[in-house]
């Protein structure tokens, strides 16, 4: 139970990669704060599995890419337990378009969902977590550095997510705050289905990439056994990346 007494905040945590995350620090005996913006049911139904692994649960409706959306969060979170230790920035949005297809609207969304959202998290987060050795990460894909069909704007956006990182994790760095990027190869949720007709089931380790893979990461980065990791892009994706994955839209 390496997150004992710990409280954290998993952004768009009621399904996919968020739900494996709150449900594995759970496992670490982390209390979870479950941020959603229109998945109630499944955000209460991932509340009660965070529930029956012996810890607290709360949960938090919140449009992360909306500036006062998340203050009055972040309120709630102050108010309610005074303190946080953990910030997984995972809360993902885009469209499936080209790059010629993208117009001002599609891009404002995506944007302040995948990437500004994490500058208006930190910023509040950072004065809950001086002195407590905080942890922030931040969750990207392969679609950061890699042209994928259908991606541009959600690879865009992932890009700006992962610099902003590494900048947070030097001016944080002081604060005792950790900062750091788990970026996942193509993992087994509902949101693949968007971007490719069939699911990348195979890796070069031998099976498809599954959110608790990514959780397990994540879980490892919150320990203080990784207390000098900073500012690092971690990547699962069962070595599709040294490959030269370009991904599939066959």
């Amino acid at each position: 139970m390496i997150l004992n007494d710990k409280i954290a905040l998993v952004t768009g945590g009621s399904r996919g990669i968020g739900r494996a995350i709150a449900l594995k620090l759970a496992e670490e005996g982390a209390s979870i704060i479950i941020n959603f913006l229109r998945h109630q049911e499944a955000a209460e139904k991932t509340a009660e599995e965070v529930r029956a692994k012996g810890v607290n649960c709360r949960i938090i409706r919140a449009n992360v890419g909306d500036e006062e959306k998340v203050n009055s969060m972040f309120d709630t979170i102050a108010s309610e337990f005074g303190h946080l230790d953990i910030l997984i920035n995972n809360a993902a949005s885009g469209v499936a378009r080209s790059i010629l297809e993208i117009d001002n609207r599609a891009w404002d969304w995506t944007m302040d969902i995948n990437a500004k959202a994490l500058l208006f998290c930190a910023h509040r987060a950072a004065g809950l977590m001086e002195g407590r050795e905080g942890k922030i990460i931040a969750i990207s894909s392969l679609g950061s550095r890699f042209v994928l069909p259908n991606y541009s704007i959600v690879g865009i956006s992932k890009a700006a997510l992962e610099c902003l990182a590494r900048y947070l994790a030097i001016e944080l760095a002081p604060k005792g705050i950790s900062v750091n990027i788990v970026a996942a190869g193509p993992v087994e949720t509902e949101a693949l289905k968007v971007y490719s007709k069939e699911s990348l089931s195979t890796t070069p380790a031998g099976r498809s990439i599954m959110p608790e893979d990514v959780a397990n990461v994540v879980a490892f980065l919150c320990s203080k056994e990784a207390e000098m990791i900073r500012g690092q892009t971690i990547i699962v994706d069962g070595g599709l990346s040294i490959m030269g994955f370009r991904g599939s839209n066959e």
